[in-house]
């Protein structure tokens, strides 16, 4: 990608893509393609032909999706499966019939199966059960992956399939029933500190671990993916078993037990954290292996106590401002 190339980010105003769209920015990138979900619906077939043909992008990041916590995943399954396999299939077809040179597909690392050996490495794909609680999300993204594979096999694609683990940051869905564990352990904990009560609930046991990497950190190794010499692409692209896979996390994970913690020091909340086992604890654990990524020479770095205390500084703002953030398109 050079300065002037017409790169489309969809889902721009989400977490995800947010985080593109500053990484690009400053990366002097000028020409950046990108439409609301007002604009241009992603799950229209015909509006999203005709962007496409009317404004030929070169490199395309897919970044639009449905998304949420274990809450909204387990609640919504239909509006999960099929939203994300409508955007997605839209995008990556126009994207091959309109000739783009690089695309970015950016899914989940709730891809993976449910009890996978730990650290997750990209070759554990398809080789387990998926974690019920957000199988339809799962199985979306995965028909991702294989539409990566299956166009750059038969059409001579350059698609690749980055998949993120756990993400915060700035531009975080702070919607309780929609929000991930630790944007809604922030929104919980500042209320509970505003109202003066003393104690909050915590779903789950607090014994599953979990990786958290900044939307920030997520953004440059995407752009980072982009700019790569065709080498060193082409090698994503000829992953293992074939599949144009690549991981990006931290490395490093915690229990929900000491995130909340983490968390009610950075909101200054002083109560008691009561864990409700009645509701779901979802996978066990999710540390993803990032070597393959480190080796082309991408590290994280934003440390997790710095990380969440930006974001709760993002959130005070933002509440400042009188915003509410209720829907789930990133």
């Amino acid at each position: 990608m050079n300065p002037d190339s017409r790169i489309y980010v969809a889902g721009h105003r989400g977490l995800a893509g947010s985080a593109l769209l500053r990484a690009l920015e400053a990366a002097g990138h000028r020409n950046l393609l990108t439409r609301t979900h007002a604009e241009l619906e992603l799950t229209d077939q015909g509006a999203v032909r005709k962007f496409f043909e009317e404004h030929q992008p070169e490199y395309v990041f897919i970044a639009a999706a449905k998304v949420g916590g274990i809450f909204a995943n387990n609640a919504y399954p239909a509006e999960f499966i099929r939203s994300n396999l409508a955007i997605q299939t839209h995008v990556m077809h126009q994207a091959w019939r309109n000739g783009v040179k690089r695309l970015l597909f950016l899914g989940s690392s709730c891809i993976y199966p449910r009890d996978c050996p730990q650290p997750i490495r990209e070759e554990y794909l398809l080789t387990g059960p998926l974690e019920f609680t957000n199988r339809a999300y799962a199985i979306a993204k995965i028909a991702g992956v294989e539409m990566c594979r299956s166009y750059n096999q038969q059409y001579g694609a350059r698609f690749v399939a980055a998949m993120p683990t756990n993400l915060y940051g700035p531009g975080d869905n702070y919607d309780l029933e929609r929000a991930h564990v630790l944007p809604a352990l922030i929104r919980k904990m500042h209320e509970a500190k505003r109202a003066g009560r003393d104690r909050v609930a915590v779903w789950g046991t607090g014994a599953p671990r979990r990786e958290f990497l900044h939307s920030d950190d997520m953004a440059a190794a995407c752009v980072m993916l982009m700019q790569l010499p065709e080498e060193a692409y082409s090698g994503i692209l000829q992953g293992p078993n074939a599949f144009p896979l690549i991981n990006i996390g931290c490395g490093e994970d915690r229990t929900i037990a000491e995130l909340a913690r983490a968390v009610a020091a950075a909101v200054g909340f002083g109560g008691a954290l009561e864990f409700d086992a009645s509701k779901p604890d979802g996978t066990p654990r999710k540390l993803l292996d990032a070597g393959r990524l480190r080796r082309l020479g991408w590290s994280p770095k934003i440390d997790l106590e710095g990380g969440i205390a930006a974001a709760y500084r993002d959130y005070l703002a933002r509440e400042g401002a009188g915003e509410q953030r209720t829907g789930a398109k990133t």
